[in-house]
């Protein structure tokens, strides 16, 4: 089985940190910039992990201010 990308691999973890509670609603995600020399990976891996995560409803972007976990509470509405 081929090994999964790296930007799966970071939304993975991002995934379970907001899962987890580590990072809470209305937490903000850290800077692309971060992630990248975190993960050591260029700015596009980490913005695709970002847009996955954004598709599944965990985080959302606000321009000019950063990237933050969603309420799963106020998401349904």
């Amino acid at each position: 089985m081929p090994a999964k990308p790296k930007w799966e691999k970071i939304a993975d973890h991002l995934r379970s940190q907001i899962v987890s509670g580590e990072l809470a609603p209305g937490d903000k995600l850290p800077s692309t910039a971060q992630l990248c020399k975190e993960h050591d990976v260029s700015a596009i891996v980490v913005r695709q992990a970002i847009f996955k995560l954004r598709t599944e409803g965990l985080i959302e972007g606000v321009q000019g201010v950063g990237v933050f976990v969603v309420d799963p509470n106020e998401a349904q509405g």
